[in-house]
């Protein structure tokens, strides 16, 4: 394909959901909806098929997309630990260069002076998760209410910045959808969607966690209360034996949270009709992704956290028409970490030094550079918080295997717990076993491999300025 770095500068239009799982997308093979607008991006531009988040949380991913660092580096690790908005992002970086930079959604990186969004001109968002009916938000630090569903009003109020803007010049719009975040409350045009369909239960569903670890099993021992009446919206029918009763719950669930996925695939769409319309399809790239993946009752799991698969991985659906080439596909190991950098490199502007990633821009053009990496790095930090009892852990994923360290510790950090365990270790061969369901690590054929990833592990870890976990003292066993 030609150079296309004209002086031409592409606007950037960025639509994130929280926690859509790329397996609840049709154009990744959904076994349980269809999403014919956000398809359209995979037909007219390219689908990306192992993208993976740096760390499986709301907040902290948003801030990784936003600063193009990890964790340790931006310093929110935690859902109690705000963004400290002084540090440099892409979008103020786009701004010093001229472009028109706005957010509307969802933001969940904290409010004040210190931690409201900075670097946009114009900037409307929920306070916290914000609600799906009649939402309040901060107009650029007013607070107003709206009427109407969240998705909805989400994608006028981008649109209507849309229409506003200068059009002589370069934008980038930042559309953040709380759909379909927990409480899964449809909008009414969707509210009987699947009413007479029973959504197939995943291949995992049953997982009884008998060849992986302790933390593991920990974490599945919370799914009972993972589902909550105000999840469900109902209470259980009385007389339901523990199997149909987690069928009941799953249906429930599921519809609630696909209803949800619909509203916002509609508004995908009312996004790329307007771009259509006012002649800004070839000038524009736009993205469709979500923050992390989700378990969509895989594993018996409806959260997300791990770095299990369903987790770990994003959807990411882009169209450029001067650059990406329609209908494609690339299986190119990404993080959420280069998103900063390839969005600055389209727009010609240089990256800030503190930042971590790699422009994948190669990779959108159907070139995967002979260096590109074969591996990603993963941390969670949030050590068993009250809901959810997923312990501390980080590892490494290549293209067929996967490390995790459950190192068990919360470090003081806040939002975790300060119950310490005794560290274990996972490895997957996702080749032989794509759903996750059997650790090697103690398997002695794997011995090689192991020490492989370790090693590598601990030079990844060096890289990047994280370094690796060493306990302070004896860890407590109690459980």
């Amino acid at each position: 394909m030609p150079d296309q770095s004209s002086s031409r500068r592409p606007n950037i239009v960025f639509i994130m959901s929280d926690d859509h799982a790329a397996h609840a997308i049709s154009a990744y093979g959904s076994r349980v909806n269809e999403t014919p607008h956000i398809d359209r991006l995979a037909r007219e531009g390219m689908r990306l098929d192992n993208v993976f988040c740096q760390n499986a949380l709301c907040a902290p991913s948003r801030a990784t997309i936003l600063t193009g660092t990890h964790s340790h580096v931006n310093g929110v690790r935690t859902l109690s630990t705000y963004f400290d908005n002084r540090q440099p992002t892409f979008v103020g970086l786009l701004r010093d260069a001229g472009y028109q930079t706005a957010i509307v959604g969802k933001w969940h990186l904290g409010h004040g002076p210190d931690h409201d969004p900075r670097g946009f001109d114009h900037w409307v968002v929920l306070p916290d998760q914000g609600d799906y009916h009649n939402p309040t938000f901060f107009d650029n630090g007013v607070e107003r209410r709206f009427d109407g569903y969240a998705t909805d009003i989400i994608t006028d109020l981008s649109l209507s910045w849309l229409d506003s803007r200068d059009r002589t010049r370069p934008f980038c719009l930042l559309v953040h959808h709380k759909a379909p975040h927990r409480p899964w409350e449809p909008d009414e045009k969707h509210m009987h969607l699947y009413a007479d369909t029973d959504i197939p239960l995943p291949e995992t569903f049953h997982d009884d966690y008998a060849n992986r670890s302790e933390a593991a099993k920990a974490a599945l021992m919370r799914v009972a209360r993972d589902l909550t009446p105000t999840d469900l919206k109902e209470p259980v029918p009385p007389g339901l034996t523990p199997e149909e009763e987690a069928y009941w719950k799953y249906q429930r669930y599921m519809k609630d949270y696909l209803r949800c996925v619909a509203s916002v695939d509609d508004n995908v769409g009312r996004v790329l009709d307007y771009l259509d319309a006012e002649g800004l399809r070839d000038d524009t790239i736009v993205v469709y992704t979500s923050d992390q993946g989700f378990f969509l009752g895989d594993h018996g799991w409806y959260d997300k956290r791990f770095m299990y698969e369903e987790s770990l991985r994003m959807p990411f659906l882009v169209r450029y028409p001067r650059e990406v080439p329609a209908g494609s596909v690339s299986t190119a190991m990404i993080s959420n970490v280069d998103f900063a950098q390839t969005f600055l490199d389209f727009a010609g502007v240089p990256a800030h030094p503190r930042m971590q990633g790699r422009s994948f821009r190669p990779v959108l053009r159907g070139v995967t550079p002979d260096d590109w990496p074969q591996r990603i790095y993963y941390r969670y930090w949030e050590h068993g918080d009250g809901s959810h009892n997923v312990r501390a852990h980080y590892g490494i994923r290549t293209p067929r295997y996967k490390l995790i360290y459950y190192y068990n510790d919360g470090l003081g950090l806040p939002g975790t717990s300060s119950e310490r365990y005794e560290p274990e270790w996972e490895l997957f061969d996702l080749q032989t076993d794509p759903k996750e369901m059997r650790s090697v690590y103690d398997d002695p054929a794997y011995a090689s491999v192991r020490a492989e990833l370790t090693a590598e592990l601990a030079r990844l870890q060096k890289e990047i300025g994280d370094p690796p976990y060493t306990p302070s003292d004896e860890v407590d066993t109690e459980r």
